[in-house]
């Protein structure tokens, strides 16, 4: 038997599921950057009304997407989560600033690139950008979260 990549491992871990899951790949990972993949759908739930006949995605979709790949990924990787332990590990997103510069259509696939700004006290923060297949900026930003373990005593 093949043993699985760290992406693939990465991939499993990550608690988000459809339909709210915006994550398809794990590109590339290491202590300090994560790039990943999501190719928005043509049927996802949030087009038939935003916006009925022009569907675009909203950026608190792109926001999450970011989220996950760049951040909820990269806390995995960090904390050396196995599905075992990620019965137990929460992942709180505690902060975004983010700037959009162009709209993602159905159908359009997005690459995720994170760099981590600092690991400390179960706090992550990364610098994220979203870009197109082709390398056009779709929106950047600083994003943030916090990983509980519910196993410790509070």
């Amino acid at each position: 038997m093949i043993a699985a990549s760290v992406e693939q491992n990465i991939l499993e871990c990550i608690p988000h599921q459809p339909p709210f899951r915006f994550v398809d790949d794990i590109i590339s990972i290491d202590e300090e950057h994560v790039s990943g993949s999501y190719r928005f759908k043509q049927d996802e739930v949030f087009y038939k009304g935003h916006f009925p006949g022009n569907p675009i995605t909203p950026g608190v979709i792109l926001t999450e997407c970011m989220a996950q790949i760049g951040l909820v990924a990269m806390g995995v990787y960090l904390y050396g989560a196995t599905p075992e332990i990620m019965k137990h590990l929460k992942v709180f997103f505690t902060g975004s600033d983010v700037n959009y510069y162009r709209m993602v259509l159905p159908g359009e696939r997005v690459i995720v690139h994170s760099t981590k700004l600092f690991f400390r006290l179960k706090r992550l923060k990364c610098e994220v950008k979203m870009e197109t297949e082709s390398g056009e900026l779709i929106c950047s930003g600083i994003l943030s979260g916090m990983f509980i373990d519910q196993r410790e005593k509070r």
